[in-house]
């Protein structure tokens, strides 16, 4: 009789903990105002490539503008995230095949600079990194994230324009597929 009061005892501490997290991350307290917008029908396919401006792991301030006129792949992830791993060494050789014909990737870590720093270090990455912890979560948001997704990716046109955004895991093939239709 012990055993089951005890498992329902910590499935609701548990349940208790994480609304309690998911309050504390989702409402300011110090102004009561919701810091996570709720998930709208607003599309950003077709609408200008949200600008932003953040230091690199190098130290460097780097701004999405620096890249106008090349197709933009702005990648969200975080090197927690096993699924992020997969699709990197994927887009490294995208980078490589497609560099010099206009493809930018543009790498947005949900993570800390030390950690995020070391493993682009240890895989070699060849596109810019920019580890923005909680603020990149916020820059994902404008370019489509409703639902928090890691990995995410959005395609920007030569124009500015965000042409497709793709929450999940992405192959080779299918983001080459994407790439191609822009360059």
């Amino acid at each position: 009789m012990k055993n089951p009061i005890i498992f329902i005892a910590i499935l609701i501490i548990a349940g208790a903990t994480g609304f309690g997290l998911q309050r504390a991350l989702t409402y300011n307290e110090t102004q009561n105002l919701p810091i996570i917008p709720p998930p709208t029908e607003t599309k950003v396919i077709g609408t200008h490539r949200p600008d932003f401006e953040l230091q690199d792991i190098e130290g460097n301030m780097r701004n999405v503008n620096e890249w106008d006129g090349k197709v933009l792949l702005v990648n969200f992830w975080a090197t927690w995230c096993p699924p992020c791993m997969k699709e990197i060494p994927a887009f490294m050789e995208l980078q490589n095949e497609y560099g010099d014909q206009g493809l930018q990737i543009i790498g947005l870590a949900i993570d800390d600079n030390d950690s995020v720093k070391d493993y682009a270090d240890s895989v070699g990455m060849n596109y810019p990194i920019i580890a923005a912890e909680l603020a990149a979560m916020e820059i994902a948001r404008r370019y489509g994230n409703r639902v928090n997704a890691l990995p995410f990716s959005a395609f920007v046109g030569r124009d500015g324009k965000i042409v497709e955004i793709r929450p999940g895991e992405l192959t080779k093939t299918s983001t080459e597929k994407i790439i191609k239709n822009l360059l």
